[in-house]
C-alpha cells in the first residue's frame, strides 16, 4: 500500500470532533498536503483509477491485441506504432 493511501486510511480513522489536520499527516507519511487533503475530500483519485478511466481496451480487447502482436513477431514482423493502433482501433471500433 502506497504511502497516500496509509495517509488517507489514517486520517479517516479519525474520531469526530478531532482536530483534522492534514499537515500533521502529510508530515507523517511525507506526502503531499494537497494530495492528501483532495483524495480525502474526493477530489482526486488514485492513479490507477485514473489510468482505468482513461484506458479504451477493455482487458479481453487488450488480451487480443497482445496476442495479435505476438503473431506478427513470430512471423518475423516487427509491428509499428502505428500498425498497433490500427488494430485497436478495429477492436474498439474507433480512432485510438
Amino acid at each position: 500500500i502506497s504511502p497516500i493511501d496509509k495517509a488517507v486510511e489514517d486520517f479517516k480513522l479519525q474520531e469526530p470532533g478531532e482536530e483534522l489536520l492534514y499537515t500533521k499527516f502529510a508530515e507523517k507519511y511525507n506526502v503531499s498536503k494537497v494530495t492528501l487533503a483532495q483524495r480525502c475530500q474526493g477530489k482526486q483519485a488514485p492513479k490507477k483509477a485514473q489510468a482505468v478511466n482513461q484506458q479504451q481496451l477493455n482487458p479481453q480487447q487488450e488480451l487480443e491485441l497482445v496476442e495479435y502482436i505476438r503473431g506478427l513477431t513470430k512471423k518475423g514482423l516487427l509491428p509499428t506504432r502505428e500498425m498497433v493502433q490500427n488494430f485497436a482501433s478495429q477492436i474498439v471500433k474507433e480512432p485510438v
